[in-house]
């Protein structure tokens, strides 16, 4: 058997990041081949994960890329097993080169697509294999859900505190600044469509039969309850609506006046949290 040193333990826990034990053990496997003990420990990796990967992944966090110039951007959904695994700086890191390839790449269909691209942060590497890396050394299962690509200029923000939530919005003019105020109004509001068009036409007649019935039970005559439905309806449009609602870093105006007022069209936005489909 091939001695191995502790610089040679040491100096393969510095490149892979996992235990001492685990690095002597394939070290000794691999007869003090380094390289091929990175690739001992990466297969044994993959063996573990196969057994894990019908793990639960409720945690995660959304990689973000966005850029004016030039105009794309893109929105990555990386799912782990813990809050505090999501937390992670690495992890943090895999979620948004995810999405900087994505967006900067020749684009994918599908998670297994994306993964098999290279790493914008790790050269050498594809994305599976600085996946399969950080799951070697964290040992949580992590899996890409949903992701979105939009050739167009965007802005965008994530928020990671109560809950863990992405926007991204494709606008024509206006700033990256705005744009990213928008997103975080977005956040905050959770508005359910751009424009009052974009709404569920269900869910605007289940609001009016129930604006109905309340003026009813009021006692307002027959002749007038249609004209307060419908004036009552642009409380709920205010609400739902994301170019009718009142911008939260403004006093009176609403989000669609802001972007008007500043030269902005916003197109549309998606928003998407953790835990919700």
């Amino acid at each position: 058997m091939v001695a191995i040193s502790a610089a040679e333990v040491k100096a393969l826990r510095e490149k892979t990041g996992l235990p001492m034990m685990d690095c002597k053990q394939a070290l000794a496997e691999c007869q003090g081949d380094a390289e091929a003990a990175i690739r001992w420990l990466r297969e044994r990796g993959a063996h573990v994960l196969t057994k894990r990967s019908d793990r639960e992944t409720a945690f995660g966090r959304f990689g973000l890329f966005t850029s004016f110039d030039p105009p794309v951007g893109a929105m990555v959904e990386l799912k782990c097993e813990s809050n505090p695994v999501a937390q992670n700086l690495e992890v943090i890191q895999l979620a948004n080169d995810l999405a900087c390839q994505l967006a900067t790449g020749p684009g994918a269909q599908t998670a297994d697509q994306l993964l098999d691209q290279p790493s914008p942060s790790k050269p050498g590497m594809t994305l599976r294999e600085q996946k399969d890396d950080l799951f070697n050394r964290i040992r949580e299962v992590f899996n890409v859900g949903r992701m979105v690509r939009i050739d167009a200029a965007c802005g965008g923000y994530t928020h990671n505190a109560t809950t863990i939530a992405g926007v991204l919005l494709e606008v024509t003019g206006g700033t990256p600044e705005l744009a990213k105020d928008i997103c975080m109004h977005i956040t905050a509001m959770r508005p359910l469509a751009l424009g009052r068009d974009d709404l569920d036409p269900t869910e605007i007649e289940r609001e009016r039969e129930i604006l109905r019935e309340a003026a009813i039970q009021e006692g307002k005559p027959e002749n007038i309850v249609d004209k307060m439905v419908e004036g009552r309806l642009r409380n709920f449009f205010a609400e739902k609506v994301l170019l009718e609602q009142q911008f939260v870093k403004g006093d009176k105006d609403t989000v669609g006046t802001i972007a008007e007022q500043n030269g902005m069209t916003i197109n549309r936005f998606v928003h998407w949290e953790i835990g919700q489909k």
